[in-house]
């Protein structure tokens, strides 16, 4: 008897709708074992005191322009991802529970919620913030309705658009590019 094919964890998120994401996209997520993208980004950072410690907690990119390579190291049930931006690396760990896609950035456990929008003549993935863990203390959803993420295809290339800011805190981070998924 042989072993079946693991199931990507967007395929997982989305069954109904992956197939209706855009090449580069399902290109990105439906790969099992370690692969490297790259490409450009351009980070905007807050600058207050309380921006500055959340985006310390978990670890995101400093402000500026340049290269980004994306390693994905992706398993049955679980993905490492390690965004590293101008030389310096972003890491996390990926795996689906409970309907959502649960990711870990530093001292921080974030479930988002998967959806499909059409954007412009595509569709696009798009993250928003179920529930929250802060060194294993749930927070309150509501203070994350800032953050969201979109991941769609513009001129052939993967394009992702990530933005994430807070109540009384303002910007913590956003990050937007695109890479080179062959």
């Amino acid at each position: 008897m042989s072993a079946l094919a693991p199931t990507p964890l967007y395929r997982q998120l989305l069954p109904a709708r992956f197939d209706d994401l855009p090449p580069t996209v399902r290109a990105l997520h439906e790969r099992v074992g370690f692969h490297r993208y790259h490409g450009k980004v351009e980070v905007e950072r807050g600058h207050g005191v309380l921006s500055c410690l959340c985006a310390w907690a978990t670890r995101l990119p400093a402000e500026g322009r340049g290269t980004i390579d994306v390693e994905i190291d992706s398993t049955l049930h679980r993905e490492r991802w390690a965004r590293i931006i101008n030389g310096r690396a972003m890491r996390s760990r990926l795996w689906a529970s409970d309907g959502l896609l649960c990711e870990r950035l530093g001292l921080v456990t974030f479930g988002f919620r998967l959806d499909v929008e059409a954007l412009g003549s595509g569709h696009a993935v798009v993250w928003r913030v179920a529930k929250v863990r802060a060194l294993g203390v749930p927070l309150p959803r509501r203070w994350f309705d800032g953050v969201v993420a979109r991941e769609y295809e513009r001129d052939h290339r993967y394009r992702f658009d990530v933005n994430a800011a807070m109540p009384w805190i303002g910007r913590l981070v956003h990050y937007r590019g695109w890479l080179d998924v062959g």
